[in-house]
């Protein structure tokens, strides 16, 4: 059960580990394959007594690279995906912009309360989102349109756009894990950064 848990715990990060393997190794193999074959066709000039040797390789590599016109589309689903992931990765890291400074000046059962108020609309707001994206993959669902440069491939919109309620998702699920946390006074707020504490933590770091 201690596994599953921090398996569960740490999703986000290799998720996130995976999509941006897969967008560096995408896009590297394109661009190698788009600047590869014009080495074949140089050294087919080099030694002209194996040139149609070269020139065959050559052409095979440009014709593989003109076929990988799908690269550019995937990178950008797996962005979108990225993205979306990150939303629940960043409220688990704690990794959103600190807005909760004036908060902190309030006394510790105040700063409890208003951290159970924000996590509720927080709650809310992910929630709401769910639903309606997740209405919106219903209709791509139904329309059965094929992705751009993917559908080929048997790939869908929906397909794509299903990270948005899976997203949003992740992120009612986190938020519901801080109100769990809250009401059992183990934090008192959202958990947002505090830069002023990072800055000050910075400082005392670098060497005088």
């Amino acid at each position: 059960m201690n596994a599953l848990w921090r398996v569960w715990d740490h999703f986000e990060e290799a998720f996130i580990a995976f999509l941006l393997a897969a967008m560096t190794l995408v896009t590297f193999v394109y661009v190698v394959l788009n600047n590869l074959y014009t080495v074949f066709y140089s050294l087919a000039d080099s030694f002209p007594q194996a040139e149609d040797f070269f020139f065959a390789i050559g052409d095979f590599v440009i014709g593989f690279a003109q076929a990988m016109t799908w690269s550019t589309a995937l990178t950008k689903a797996l962005f979108a995906w990225l993205i979306f992931s990150g939303l629940a990765y960043g409220v688990r890291t704690a990794g959103h912009i600190g807005v909760d400074a004036l908060v902190k000046l309030a006394s510790r059962p105040v700063q409890r309360y208003i951290g159970i108020v924000a996590c509720l609309f927080c709650l809310g707001y992910a929630g709401l989102l769910s639903i309606a994206s997740f209405e919106w993959i219903q209709a791509l669902f139904t329309a059965n349109i094929g992705a751009e440069d993917l559908g080929h491939f048997g790939i869908k919109q929906w397909h794509i756009g299903m990270i948005v309620p899976i997203g949003f998702a992740m992120v009612f699920i986190r938020f519901a894990e801080i109100l769990v946390r809250i009401l059992r006074n183990e934090q008192t707020g959202l958990g947002l950064a505090d830069e002023a504490a990072d800055a000050l933590k910075l400082g005392e770091e670098e060497p005088k």
